[in-house]
């Protein structure tokens, strides 16, 4: 028996159409997850992504100095969160401001919640 084998005997499928369904309704959903994953898969996009989600917005300044990196480096990992449409920005006379988008941020959420209630045990210690 190969690895691709099953040695189901029923499949239930009735289970297999509704799992299809809801694969193929749900697939826009899919499509944008996986974009926002796939960006916050490296460290530094994941650390912005956090600071921006606690702190509502900041500057790539303010990001340079709590990373400790150079401010050239945080502006490509915001460029290309930019890009993927994750965050947003306003300028404020010579100073850009980011945050996360509205639809990110509600999906974004929930990765973080367990960052914070780590954090926050820790801190009852």
């Amino acid at each position: 028996m190969g690895n691709d084998s099953c040695i189901r005997i029923l499949a239930n499928k009735e289970q297999i159409k509704s799992c299809r369904e809801k694969i193929k309704k749900n697939s826009k959903s899919f499509i944008q997850l996986s974009q926002v994953l796939s960006l916050a898969g490296n460290e530094a996009r994941l650390k912005i992504l956090f600071l921006l989600e606690e702190e509502s917005e900041l500057c790539p300044c303010d990001l340079s100095d709590i990373l400790g990196m150079s401010v050239p480096a945080v502006s490509q990992h915001l460029r290309k969160l930019k890009d993927g449409n994750i965050i947003q920005n306003r300028k404020e006379g010579q100073t850009i401001f980011y945050s996360l988008s509205p639809v990110h941020l509600k999906m974004l959420r929930p990765f973080f919640k367990p960052i914070n209630q780590q954090h926050l045990a820790l801190q009852a210690i």
